[in-house]
């Protein structure tokens, strides 16, 4: 097993991780809703990707839709 001829000092070693650092992401606004996204993606909330409709969006459930299947599948 290869073992280090010195101890590397704490100056070397803090050098050496001086590049190990967190990046901010690249954020674009979208065109169609106006919030900031990742770019080079889709928008999750339109749907859209370079001024196209990729995605269709589903509405959500309504709360009173959800008690209704419920009470449904009680009986």
């Amino acid at each position: 097993m290869a073992v280090p001829f010195r101890r590397t000092s704490k100056t070397a070693k803090r050098k050496r991780r001086t590049h190990y650092k967190l990046t901010a992401p690249h954020l674009v606004v979208c065109p169609q809703t106006g919030e900031f996204t990742l770019s080079h993606r889709v928008t999750p909330n339109s749907g859209y990707y370079n001024g196209q409709l990729v995605l269709e969006r589903k509405e959500p459930k309504k709360a009173e839709e959800v008690a209704k299947k419920d009470s449904k599948k009680k009986k």
